[in-house]
């Protein structure tokens, strides 16, 4: 088996680190229905999902036209959303031994995110791992976002290295663009939508959970899984 010349490792948070794309999804359809909108909105929300927001806002207008209350529905998304993570901010299985076997391995790591820097800030804070990355990178540290690869290569950057000496573990199909067009090793643990052809053929693999992206790096990377 052919192994990888890794110099750091790069992570998405939503639907990769936490287990927030099911609760952003929820509380769209919710804003969306509360105003009236059903049809065809679920399919919608799908389509955003690993988009950065102002794109997303674009998308609507374009869709539902100018008069469309944007700033009610951002307002009961936010309520809806803030109502479910009051229970707790949600890891994805796998998130903390996937971390410990990186920092055993001794190297360093990052996020990187369609989020804004206030979201993530918060969102890595109340999921209690914001401390365990050496730098975060957000929509707001660029001005292409996600499927760009500015950011992956923004991260590279700060990690002291280059996107192709790093491993980038992603759960969409616009995550996946933005980690392939930079050059990364990139692998793919697919949250809500399911990746399409186009998107497998960008991937190194395709891997059902975190678990079997440490066992991969194991064996591409040599180092030791925490015990």
């Amino acid at each position: 088996m052919t192994r990888w010349q890794v110099d750091a490792v790069l992570l998405d948070m939503d639907g990769t680190l936490l287990d927030t794309e099911k609760v952003y999804l929820e509380a769209s359809i919710a804003a969306f229905n509360a105003l009236g909108y059903s049809e065809g909105v679920t399919e919608l929300c799908h389509a955003m999902i690993g988009i950065p927001g102002p794109d997303n806002e674009r998308t609507l207008r374009d869709h539902f036209g100018d008069n469309f209350p944007l700033v009610e529905v951002n307002r009961l998304f936010a309520a809806k959303t803030i109502e479910i993570l009051d229970a707790g901010m949600p890891l994805k299985p796998g998130v903390l031994t996937l971390l410990d076997a990186i920092e055993a391995a001794g190297l360093p790591k990052a996020v990187v995110t369609s989020s804004s820097r206030r979201t993530a800030s918060e969102h890595l804070r109340l999921a209690r791992i914001a401390h365990r990355f050496d730098a975060v990178l957000t929509r707001d540290d660029v001005s292409r976002a996600k499927p760009h690869p500015d950011l992956y290569l923004l991260a590279a950057e700060r990690l002291r290295t280059r996107a192709p000496a790093c491993v980038a573990i992603e759960d969409s199909n616009p995550g996946v663009a933005a980690a392939h067009a930079a050059g990364a090793i990139t692998l793919m643990v697919p949250d809500i939508v399911p990746p399409t052809d186009e998107t497998r053929a960008k991937c190194e693999a395709v891997l059902p959970d975190l678990d079997a992206v440490r066992e991969m790096l194991g064996l591409r990377l040599q180092f030791v899984p925490p015990t």
